[in-house]
Order: structure tokens, then sequence, then C-alpha cells
């Protein structure tokens, strides 16, 4: 269940971003792979039931392209999400 909570916190994140950067109601095709990777990735993750976040996790599974761009969208829907979603931020926020 974690995991699925952590998928949709990463894609109202990318969302937000895609829809503030790109104009788009819909995610681009860039965006719409950062997701299926982001998704993916956290399929796999070996943690799963002990995941802390990405930014505290020892095992850093993204590729360093990859990684830069989430960071961006990271960095710029996190200061945006508690108007846009503040029922996800505050979950977010108490995990």
């Amino acid at each position: 269940m974690l995991i699925a909570k952590e998928k949709a916190v990463v894609q109202k994140m990318i969302l937000l971003y895609c829809r503030l950067n790109h104009n788009n109601k819909a995610l681009c095709a860039d965006c719409k792979e950062l997701l299926l990777y982001a998704s993916q990735k956290l399929d796999k993750c070996p943690l799963k039931h002990n995941k802390p976040s990405c930014k505290k996790c020892p095992i850093h599974c993204y590729s360093s392209d990859k990684k830069e761009k989430i960071k961006e969208v990271m960095r710029f829907s996190g200061q945006r999400i508690l108007m846009y979603h503040p029922r996800a931020f505050l979950m977010h926020l108490l995990k």
C-alpha cells in the first residue's frame, strides 16, 4: 500500500509540473516517460515495506539524468503542492 501512495504523490507532482511548465492538461511525452520510469522504480524497490523517502534512501536506483529531472520536478512541485493538493501534502508530511 505504501508504494501505491508514493506513486500517487509522484504522479500528482509530475502532473502539476507538466501543467504549469509545459502548459498541458495531460502529460507531455517527456513527463509521461518520467512518470513511467518512477513507477517502475517504485515497483522494483527492494525496500518496499520499509521504504524511506528517496532522498534518504541508501540505494540510489535512478539513472543520473532521471535523478536530476525528478529533483527538478520535486523542487518545483513541492513548493506548490500545498495549494493544489493539500491532502496529499499533509499525508506526505505525516509519513
